[in-house]
């Protein structure tokens, strides 16, 4: 954690440098000042909003990459078929167009009417989804093949194996990657902002436009989505550590 909070000073160094002249305009973000109070609060309002759309993306995705692994797993060639036609597709539309797709041209095609909030979770969760799918069924498929043999023999049932015996150990060996995938999806979280969203990225352009300070905005930006994303990275090692996913990858190396 030492070298991380390093990292934060060395990018907040700027902020430090406020009087030294230059073209900088550091006051706009100076805590000292009413102005510069009122702006980082402005942009750290966004920040729930952030938080909230990636839980929410990632809820869904894992649910709907969990699914479609299970069908690249099945023995019948048409719901393999199905798996391959939704990892394939939704893995190569980009998420910005995802996003601008979902929230104008769905609702033409279903004649309804899309929140922001659900149109971004939606578009982020289908792209991401096809690759929780292969990250799920690379792990089932990891399981040791005399795992699933002694399962049989005990006389479990098919679903009963999944549970107990195959994905407890499947899930420690995609903690990791699933984790990489989160942080992904925080910081794709940020395209919201063209739909209008009320997120970091969106209240950071909306305060641009009024005191005309990209450079000083935009770096408060930088470190607020590196605060985020060290506190997840830390809880990540931290669940790593209960569920032992790291020893797991040790003994699979």
């Amino acid at each position: 954690m030492t070298g991380q909070l390093r990292v934060i000073l060395l990018l907040a160094l700027p902020l430090l440098l406020a009087g030294c002249g230059g073209n900088w305009g550091w006051h706009v973000v100076n805590p000292a000042d009413t102005r510069g109070q009122a702006n980082l609060l402005f942009m750290l309002s966004g920040f729930w909003a952030t938080v909230s759309l990636s839980f929410a993306t990632m809820a869904l995705s894992l649910v709907l990459g969990f699914a479609v692994a299970l069908l690249g797993m099945a023995k019948t060639r048409p719901l393999r078929l199905v798996n391959r036609v939704y990892v394939e597709l939704f893995r190569a539309i980009p998420i910005l167009v995802m996003i601008l797709w979902v929230f104008y041209g769905l609702p033409v095609v279903l004649d309804i009417r899309l929140d922001v909030f659900v149109a971004a979770m939606l578009a982020i969760a289908l792209c991401d989804s096809a690759f929780e799918a292969e990250i799920f069924r690379a792990g089932i498929q990891s399981v040791e093949r005399g795992q699933r043999e002694a399962a049989m023999a005990l006389g479990l049932h098919p679903w009963h194996r999944m549970r107990f015996v195959i994905l407890p150990q499947a899930i420690r060996r995609v903690l990791p990657p699933i984790a990489n995938q989160f942080i992904y999806v925080v910081k794709m979280s940020s395209l919201a902002s063209v739909i209008g969203y009320q997120e970091l990225t969106r209240k950071a352009n909306e305060l641009v436009v009024t005191v005309f300070r990209p450079l000083e905005l935009y770096t408060i930006l930088i470190l607020e989505y590196l605060v985020l994303i060290l506190l997840i990275s830390a809880a990540v090692r931290w669940l790593e550590g209960r569920m032992g996913a790291d020893q797991s990858l040790r003994r699979d190396a």
